[in-house]
């Protein structure tokens, strides 16, 4: 045999043992999902997209089964399924979970804390937001893994909502947390509900109007078909969505495959941020269009709401966890120039 033949298939040898290698090394991250999010809306798209993300990023190594519109268990029951087993990974909230421990609120949602996804983000990325959020849900056996903010929320309301007055004795629906001491020192009557019985109980009268979404997911969700009353732009919330996993199940993974999920959270949080920014805007013209009545809060309305949050922060953080998370957004606030 030539000596050029031998080199050719000592080289064809040793790369079918190195692909063979590499075949037996690779891993494979089998993961099920829950989101609040029907797949029509804004929001349910980007987490296909997110899904299409990683499973591309990873070569098909990182395979989910997701369950859209809280399928399996209600939202607000998610995270203790992944913690459980039922499910590995919580793509809802964390303001869900302040039953545990309010702390939960503020690895969420300020309530007008930020002004916008840019700045909360930032904490999360360089104002040690990361270890922070995670020295909380590891102590629910859940991996904290990424944010995606769509921007502040728009109320949907059955009546004028034009200032403070107006939230006096409004029935509304509110997630957990925070939200009910808030709105009730201002008047409110807020009802805990799940995220997908907000248009039932709209349509038939047992709220006045709903803390549910931004104004885009707002009309995904069908809400202006009954409510033709909301604020724009939104104030009174801004809430991060999470993806939260499983400790034993994260701690299994791949490093290239922690990597991926963390680069496809970051991904999806701009591409979230930014998409919401420009549906929004199209949104309040084409509701305006259909009669929808828009109402922009002056600055002197606005800074009654922002006591009554601050109030609320106060009132709120009753356990060293949270305190320490709220001093945490205090401080890069201030940092930021952004709250004095």
């Amino acid at each position: 045999m030539s000596l050029i033949k031998k080199l050719t298939v000592a080289a064809s040898t040793a790369a079918l043992v190195a692909g063979v290698a590499l075949s037996a090394s690779a891993a494979e991250t089998k993961l099920r999902i829950q989101t609040h999010f029907s797949p029509e809306t804004l929001s349910g798209q980007m987490a296909k997209e997110f899904i299409e993300d990683i499973s591309a990023m990873s070569n098909g190594e990182i395979k989910v089964e997701m369950f859209y519109a809280s399928s399996v268990v209600k939202s607000a029951e998610t995270f203790d399924a992944a913690a459980t087993g039922i499910l590995d990974c919580d793509m809802t909230g964390g303001a869900y979970q302040t039953g545990k421990n309010p702390a939960f609120q503020f690895a969420g949602d300020l309530m007008g804390g930020y002004q916008n996804p840019y700045q909360q983000m930032a904490w999360l990325l360089h104002g040690g937001g990361y270890k922070a959020v995670n020295d909380l849900y590891n102590g629910h056996n859940m991996e904290f893994v990424g944010w995606w903010i769509p921007g502040p929320e728009s109320l949907s309301s059955t009546k004028p909502i034009r200032n403070v007055a107006d939230f006096k004795n409004w029935k509304f629906r509110s997630p957990p947390g925070m939200a009910t001491k808030v709105f009730s020192n201002m008047g409110a009557s807020p009802i805990v509900m799940d995220f997908n019985e907000i248009f039932t109980a709209l349509e038939t009268g047992i709220i006045d109007g709903a803390d549910a979404a931004n104004l885009t997911n707002n009309v995904g969700l069908g809400l202006y078909d009954i409510a033709k009353h909301t604020n724009f732009p939104g104030f009174h919330s801004m809430p991060a969505d999470h993806l939260a996993c499983r400790k034993d199940i994260w701690d299994a993974m791949p490093a290239a495959h922690k990597a991926i999920m963390k680069v496809g959270m970051q991904a999806l949080a701009l591409k979230n941020a930014t998409i919401n920014e420009v549906k929004n805007a199209a949104t309040a013209k084409m509701l305006r269009a259909k009669g929808v009545n828009l109402y922009e809060w002056t600055p002197e309305e606005l800074a009654k709401y922002r006591a009554a949050v601050k109030a609320g922060w106060t009132e709120f953080a009753t356990t060293p966890e949270a305190k320490a998370l709220l001093k945490s957004h205090i401080d890069f606030l201030v940092a930021l120039g952004a709250m004095k």
